[in-house]
């Protein structure tokens, strides 16, 4: 039993999942880096530009209401 704990098969393979783990660890913390970096970003960027659009369009539905409840139809 000491003699297949020993070998060289064993010893490859040891080194070859430690270094499988320490790939997989850093590609995580890369991958959580990349989001959070995604994240934010849209929440500062693209979430005010998605409420100025809508708040826009509320505007001219308001705008066409008031001009066929005045009886001046749409522009």
């Amino acid at each position: 039993m000491s003699r297949f704990s020993s070998s060289s098969i064993v010893y490859h393979s040891k080194i070859t999942a430690g270094d499988t783990a320490f790939v997989a660890k850093r590609l995580l913390k890369s991958t959580g880096k990349a989001a959070w970096i995604t994240g934010t970003t849209f929440l500062l960027l693209i979430v005010p530009l998605i409420i100025e659009m809508d708040r826009d369009q509320q505007l001219t539905e308001l705008d066409l209401q008031q001009a066929s409840l005045l009886g001046g139809g749409p522009n």
